[in-house]
């Protein structure tokens, strides 16, 4: 891992841009005693780690006394981007504003970022948990699709909290009976781009003995600011 800049934030936090070979991240700790639990965040392919909503969260997670990191997968951020990703990208917004059947186009596309991302958190996981500071245990939170990929395969994440999941291809929906480890999901009711009944049925897929859904009236960009908090809580139960 190598540490390309640190800075130390407002809030306490220090903020730490770090490459690890072609991977670029960001690591959020607080000011706390080591060793310090450890969140992966992960935003749906496409966004970058620094999407103001997923830095948002990852600095009041750090300012909670946790270890928080993100990394920019294939085609994100500064990353070369594919044309063919971005066809399928665009395609799939095509389809999904005219009403027509996504599943095919979903499959082709998301299928492949999944396998080609959940080995890069692994490389980087390992740095990770290499470092004197992070001591573990380690949480997973966002993208569903990525997050069922990690925990059903790596026994170092013990909890995981997970957005939307209407969309979650094939293999996946198929992992997630092997997902034992605590879970929450969140759900936006009337969200416009993950079928209501798709998350439902994922959720009931699990094979978690402790699994939580919280659903909210709104669309994908309308969780409310208190689920923050149920989060923390969360998070609070399986890794300290």
């Amino acid at each position: 891992m190598h540490v390309v800049s640190e800075r130390r934030l407002e809030d306490g936090v220090a903020e730490r841009e770090f490459t690890l070979g072609q991977i670029p991240g960001t690591l959020w700790t607080p000011v706390s005693a080591a060793p310090l639990p450890l969140i992966l965040m992960a935003h749906n392919n496409g966004l970058p780690k620094s999407e103001p909503r997923l830095v948002a969260r990852a600095r009041r997670t750090a300012a909670q006394g946790y270890a928080v990191a993100s990394i920019d997968a294939s085609g994100c951020g500064d990353r070369p981007r594919s044309a063919e990703a971005d066809q399928a990208r665009a395609e799939l917004r095509r389809a999904m504003r005219a009403g027509e059947p996504v599943e095919e186009i979903f499959e082709s596309f998301i299928g492949p970022l999944v396998e080609e991302a959940a080995p890069e958190w692994r490389t980087t996981l390992d740095a990770l948990l290499a470092l004197p500071e992070i001591g573990g245990p380690v949480g997973y939170s966002g993208w569903a699709a990525l997050g069922i990929c990690l925990a059903a395969s790596d026994p170092r994440i013990a909890a995981a909290g997970f957005f939307a999941g209407g969309y979650v291809p094939r293999a996946q929906r198929e992992e997630a009976r092997q997902v034992t480890i605590p879970l929450l999901l969140l759900l936006q009711w009337d969200d416009e781009g993950n079928p209501r009944q798709r998350a439902l049925d994922l959720f009931d897929a699990f094979g978690s003995k402790e699994k939580t859904l919280h659903a909210n009236l709104g669309g994908h960009l309308g969780t409310p600011s208190f689920e923050a908090e149920d989060g923390d809580r969360f998070y609070g139960r399986h890794l300290r």
